[in-house]
């Protein structure tokens, strides 16, 4: 039997001509309190140096991969990568509205967005090093203390989803260089799926997951950060195909010692 994830290790990726100009911030390795302890309790979360794109990936971009990837596009992926939601706001299969194309890509799946980053040389974050870089405000690397930092974060989450999204890099950059961390659309990660935790830290690892549908995020450490609540649960309750109108992503590399 084929697996999916097999099946898209099959498909040809192209190598994007502009990645040149993709910005990148980098990260160096680092070790931090994270709202997912990897043991389930009260251990520090370790990442490696890494680079991560400074903003998420536009709807121009995607279309400029979808163009070059014809097997990505909407009347042509194969349903197996992605439900028949994918890309249904675009005006047609190989194309965006004017107004599309600086806003963030969004109505793709985890297995596109895992694509496009594979045909920049690069990969989807984890979410630990996705969460390292989005706990920081534009002065500070780490900002999670501040109430009124929490109180900024959880006000994009109580605003309507039913207006146009903004154009990407509409904000200032956090400490770190990368924006629209927060209150611009959700962000695939690479672990999305083991993020599926209970409300009782003695069940980390149970493989028995689907008895955790819609329960995501309850263990995590920090339990006052409701929009981090939010978002876990979010993420947790997903599968590898779906796509929602607020859902994009960014890449991440490695190879920080090159240029993207």
């Amino acid at each position: 039997m084929i697996t999916a994830l097999a099946l898209l290790a099959a498909l040809p990726f192209a190598t994007g001509d502009g990645s040149a100009a993709v910005s990148y911030v980098e990260v160096p390795a680092a070790t931090f309190r994270s709202v997912l302890p990897p043991d389930g309790k009260d251990a520090p979360a370790r990442v490696a140096a890494y680079a991560l794109r400074a903003a998420p990936v536009t709807n121009a971009e995607f279309l400029a991969f979808v163009r070059t990837n014809g097997d990505w596009r909407r009347d042509r992926v194969a349903r197996v990568f992605a439900d028949d939601r994918y890309l249904a706001h675009w005006p047609a299969a190989d194309a965006v509205a004017d107004a599309q194309a600086a806003q963030p890509v969004t109505q793709v799946s985890w297995f596109a967005a895992q694509a496009f980053c594979e045909a920049e040389g690069a990969r989807l974050p984890t979410w630990h090093e996705w969460e390292l870089v989005a706990a920081a405000d534009e002065k500070r690397r780490d900002a999670r203390d501040d109430p009124a930092w929490r109180e900024s974060i959880l006000a994009w989450y109580s605003r309507s989803s039913n207006t146009p999204l903004p154009a990407v890099m509409s904000g200032p950059a956090n400490a770190w260089g990368a924006h629209d961390m927060h209150g611009l659309v959700w962000e695939w990660v690479d672990d999305y799926a083991a993020m599926m935790v209970s409300g009782d830290n003695r069940e980390q690892g149970d493989p028995d997951l689907l008895k955790f549908c819609g329960a995501g995020a309850l263990s995590v450490s920090d339990r006052e950060n409701y929009a981090v609540l939010m978002r876990t649960a979010m993420l947790s309750s997903l599968a590898a195909v779906d796509t929602t109108r607020n859902l994009g992503f960014r890449c991440a590399r490695d190879d920080t010692g090159k240029s993207p």
